[in-house]
C-alpha cells in the first residue's frame, strides 16, 4: 500500500511537471514584452515554441528511452527544463531567451513519452487510472501557474518575471529528485526503467495505429489550443471582450473536474470507442456553441468543451499502454505526440487562414469543428483489445 502512494504522488507530480514551467508565461508575458520590446510576432513564437517541439522531441524522447530506459529519460527531461526554465530568467534578449525555451520544452517532450510505459510498469493492473493521475497533475499543473504566478511567485520574485519563471523551474528539479530516490524497484521481466537492447525506437509509421492515436489525440489538441487561441478574438469581434477571462477560465478549470472523475470511473470506460464517440459528438455542439454565441453561453460552452476535452484526454493518454506490448508503448506514444501536437499546429493555422479569408473571427472554429469530427470515426476503425507481452 505505501509503494502504492508512492507511485500514484510520482505520476501525479510527474504529471504536473509537464505543464508548469510552460503555462507559468502567460501571467508574466506583458512584462517581458515591455523588458525586452517584444513585438506581437516576437510574442507570438515564445508561446508557440513549447507545441513546435512538444511535436518535433517527442521522437527524440523514444530514443533516449531505448538507450536509457523510461525512468532515466523521465528524470533526465525533469532536470533540463527545470534548469532550463530558470535559465530564461537571466537571458539579456529574446533570441537567447527563446534558445533557453527550445531547451526547457525538448526536455518536456522527451518527458511525455516515457509516462505511458512508467504507467505500464509501475500499474499493470490500472492502466487507465494511472493515466488519469498523470493527466490530473497535467491539467492541475496547467492551473497553478494561471492562478499564483501574480498573487504569488511574483510578491516573491520581487515582481521580477525573470525571479518567477526560475521558482517555477524548482518543482520539476525537485520532482526528479523524488523519482530518483522513490521509484519502484524495476520488474526484472520486462521493465520500462532500464534500456530496450536491441529494441527499435523509431515508430513504425506503416503500422495505422499509430495514425489513429495520433489523430484522435490531435483532434483534442486542436480543439484545446485553437479554442484558447480564438476565443478573445471571437469575443471581442462579438462586443463582449469583458468575458474573455471568464471563457478561458472555464475552458482550462473545466477539465480538472473530468480527470478527478475519470479517477474513480476511469477503468470502466477504458477499451470501448462509445465514450470517445459520445463525447466527439457533444464536443461539436459546444463548439458551435461558441461560435454562434457572443454571450454568457459562450463560457458555458466553453466549459463545457474543456470537460469533455479532459474525458478524451485521458482515455486517449492511456490507449498506447493498453493497445500494444510494453516493449513499443515509447515509440507509440512518441508518435502519436509528434502527429497530434503536428495536427494541432495545422489546425491553428487553417483557422488564422479561415478568419483572414472570411473577416470573420467565427470562422476560425470551422477547422477546429472538422478535426474534432475524426472522434466520430477514427474509434470505429480501432481494435480496443489489450495487448500482452510477447514471450
Amino acid at each position: 500500500m505505501r509503494e502504492f502512494w508512492v507511485v500514484i504522488g510520482l505520476l501525479w507530480l510527474a504529471g504536473a511537471g509537464l505543464r508548469l514551467t510552460v503555462l507559468a508565461v502567460p501571467p508574466v508575458i506583458l512584462l517581458i514584452a515591455a523588458d525586452l520590446n517584444l513585438s506581437g510576432t516576437e510574442i507570438g513564437i515564445l508561446s508557440g515554441l513549447p507545441v513546435i517541439l512538444f511535436g518535433v522531441a517527442a521522437l527524440p524522447g523514444s530514443l533516449l528511452i531505448a538507450r536509457f530506459g523510461a525512468l532515466r529519460t523521465l528524470i533526465a527531461g525533469l532536470l533540463v527544463a527545470g534548469v532550463a526554465s530558470g535559465l530564461r530568467g537571466v537571458m539579456p534578449n529574446v533570441l537567447v531567451l527563446y534558445t533557453a525555451t527550445i531547451v526547457m520544452s525538448a526536455g518536456i517532450a522527451i518527458m511525455q513519452p516515457a509516462l505511458p510505459p512508467l504507467v505500464q510498469e509501475w500499474m499493470p493492473k490500472r492502466v487507465t487510472f494511472g493515466t488519469a493521475v498523470c493527466t490530473n497533475g497535467l491539467l492541475v499543473g496547467e492551473t497553478l501557474p494561471v492562478m499564483l504566478t501574480v498573487p504569488l511567485v511574483l510578491p516573491l520574485a520581487d515582481g521580477s518575471w525573470r525571479g518567477g519563471l526560475a521558482i517555477w523551474g524548482v518543482p520539476l528539479v525537485l520532482t526528479a529528485m523524488l523519482v530518483a530516490v522513490l521509484a519502484p524497484a524495476p520488474n526484472p521481466m520486462e521493465s520500462a526503467s532500464k534500456p530496450a537492447t536491441g529494441r527499435s525506437w523509431w515508430p513504425d509509421w506503416r503500422n495505422k495505429l499509430n495514425w489513429q492515436l495520433g489523430i484522435l489525440f490531435g483532434s483534442v489538441n486542436s480543439s484545446y489550443f485553437g479554442v484558447n487561441a480564438f476565443l478573445p478574438g471571437h469575443l471581442t469581434g462579438a462586443g463582449r471582450p469583458d468575458l474573455i477571462a471568464a471563457a478561458l477560465t472555464a475552458l482550462n478549470f473545466g477539465q480538472v473536474p473530468a480527470s478527478f472523475l475519470l479517477l474513480a470511473a476511469g477503468g470502466r470506460l477504458e477499451l470501448r470507442a462509445w465514450p470517445l464517440i459520445t463525447c466527439g459528438a457533444l464536443m461539436l455542439l459546444c463548439l458551435a456553441g461558441i461560435a454562434i454565441t457572443g454571450d454568457i453561453w459562450t463560457v458555458v460552452f466553453a466549459g463545457l468543451l474543456g470537460f469533455l476535452g479532459a474525458f478524451v484526454l485521458t482515455l486517449g493518454f492511456a490507449l498506447p499502454a493498453l493497445l500494444t506490448e510494453p516493449s513499443d508503448v515509447a515509440r507509440m506514444s512518441a508518435a502519436m505526440f509528434t502527429i497530434s501536437y503536428s495536427e494541432g499546429l495545422f489546425v491553428a493555422v487553417l483557422s488564422g487562414a479561415a478568419w483572414d479569408l472570411t473577416g470573420s473571427p467565427r470562422f476560425a472554429f470551422l477547422p477546429m469543428a472538422l478535426a474534432l469530427s475524426a472522434l466520430l470515426v477514427v474509434p470505429l476503425f480501432i481494435r480496443f483489445r489489450r495487448a500482452a507481452a510477447k514471450p
